[in-house]
């Protein structure tokens, strides 16, 4: 709805002059209405008002006043509560309150101010909340006659705690990036503030992981009767709607069972794959691994910054001197092919019939001429506009695809299952592996040893996707194993290792 001449001046004491006395007397009546009263006087508003910019005097209490309710912003009635003489009443004594417009300039400041205010997080407790709430809509739907009170509150709880993880996760990955500023930062702040935030992460990741499958799954339970809960809440909210004709009635009743459907629709997109689209939990967990390596790269360019390392400008003056010391012209081009990659571009012929046995390395003034459309001189393009070629019908591709990754996610599993059982063994008794497994167990090694500070350490870390956790206990140094596989033999000191899965899966 955009805004009037009427609408625009409740705004202006943001901005005017005076712009901390205006804000100091909203503050005290915003605060005043929270309190249930209805009016203030000015010496009221002069004794309680935080005032900012030092303390006013009446008079200008008074015309600050005067000229918020000229704006809109504020309600200005006779005050006759007061008088004792004839000149009292003759005197200008007012009453103020806000007004519905001062009202809702307050509200919106505060929103404002919240908003900007607040820091993003990744709640895991909100995920439990969604769990627990879509338990209690499957035990309502199983009732003969699931009472529309219950499973209207049940939703309302569940978009209210839907959203905010929503809105949350959004606005952590959007400023992630820019929550520390590398370029003045200390150093030691930065270690500390990435391990952190590498812990946050894997936190959130490994409880999303083990808590989404039992969502999808509640959610899975309830599409068959979750059209008539959605009905129930909806008749229930049409029942506040304003009163009117019966067409009235149905369409309010049509309008909060649409958008209670928007409501269900995107929750299940959250965690529920739809089409071709992976869910969106799927691409959160996606994001949160990626940011990980970021500030690694992030801490690596500092350290690079630190230790003195020479940047292009220096590597260009280097290459201004080898130029310089070329002995001939020839030289001269073989080290600019070389240092800029300007290699023969033989292979771009527009007429490729003419001229296609020559080679890669003839000079275009000794090659034949090319034939130019004068189409392409003309308009810079060759072919003739034209309709559009029909689009390829791709589901025969699609459904490969789909089925390449099965048989790929199953392969993953079975390798899971192989070597996640939770029991402690040695490296030397694992014996033999296939392609899958051996993958899996070099990806395992290669994030616990990277933890490692020196090779006799013990380490228990979770894997950066939240499936596995794996400990790793060295044992002498003179152990060896060999891991026998289809493309050789891993040999190398012998460890103890247990990995265990972090939900079943």
């Amino acid at each position: 709805m955009p805004l009037t001449d009427t609408s625009a001046d409740l705004f202006r004491h943001v901005s005017a002059d005076k712009a901390g006395i205006y804000r100091s007397i909203m503050a005290s009546f915003a605060a005043a209405k929270r309190q249930f009263r209805l009016h203030m006087r000015p010496d009221e508003v002069l004794a309680e008002a935080r005032w900012s910019d030092g303390v006013p005097r009446l008079e200008e209490v008074q015309a600050a006043l005067a000229q918020l309710a000229e704006w809109g912003n504020l309600e200005a009635q006779p005050d006759t509560a007061r008088v004792a003489s004839i000149s009292d009443f003759y005197r200008a004594r007012f009453l103020y309150r806000l007004s519905h417009g001062g009202e809702a300039v307050e509200t919106a400041l505060a929103a404002f101010a919240a908003a900007l205010g607040r820091r993003a997080e990744l709640q895991t407790v909100a995920l439990e909340d969604i769990a627990s709430r879509l338990k209690t809509l499957l035990a309502l739907a199983g009732a003969p006659t699931p009472d529309a009170a219950k499973v209207h509150e049940t939703l309302r709880d569940l978009v209210r705690v839907f959203e905010g993880l929503a809105d949350n996760a959004q606005a952590f990955m959007a400023g992630m990036a820019r929550s520390i500023e590398l370029q003045q930062a200390d150093a030691a702040a930065v270690l500390a503030y990435k391990q952190r935030l590498i812990d946050y992460l894997e936190r959130f990741i490994g409880d999303l992981v083990g808590r989404s499958g039992a969502i999808a799954q509640h959610i899975a339970q309830l599409a068959p009767r979750i059209d008539s809960l959605l009905w129930a809440a909806a008749q229930r909210e049409a029942r506040d709607a304003a009163p009117g004709d019966e067409q009235a009635q149905a369409d309010a009743l049509a309008q909060r069972q649409q958008a209670w459907r928007e409501r269900w629709g995107g929750l299940r997109g959250w965690f529920v794959s739809t089409h071709h689209e992976p869910p969106q939990a799927e691409v959160l967990r996606s994001k949160a691994r990626a940011a990980i390596p970021q500030l690694l790269a992030a801490v690596a360019a500092l350290n690079e910054r630190r230790s003195g390392r020479s940047d292009r400008s220096a590597d260009f003056r280097v290459l201004a001197g080898w130029f310089a010391s070329c002995g001939s012209d020839d030289d001269a081009h073989r080290l600019a092919r070389t240092a800029f990659a300007l290699n023969p571009a033989r292979h771009f012929s527009l007429n490729p019939g003419a001229g296609h046995e020559l080679p890669a390395t003839t000079p275009w003034a000794e090659a034949p001429p090319l034939a130019i459309h004068p189409r392409l001189r003309e308009y810079g393009e060759a072919a003739p506009r034209g309709p559009l070629p029909k689009v390829r019908e791709r589901s025969e591709e699609r459904a490969l695809l789909a089925r390449q990754l099965r048989e790929e996610h199953l392969q993953v599993e079975a390798a899971r299952a192989r070597l996640a059982t939770g029991r402690t063994t040695r490296l030397s008794e694992i014996g033999h592996l296939d392609p899958h497994a051996f993958a899996l167990l070099l990806s395992l090694l290669g994030e616990a040893l990277t933890a490692q500070s020196s090779p006799d350490d013990v380490v228990e870390r979770q894997t950066g996707d939240g499936l596995l956790r794996i400990r790793l206990e060295p044992l002498e140094a003179h152990t060896r194993a060999e891991v026998v596989t289809d493309a050789g033999v891993f040999a190398g000191r012998d460890h103890r290792i247990t990995i265990t899965a972090t939900h079943a899966p």
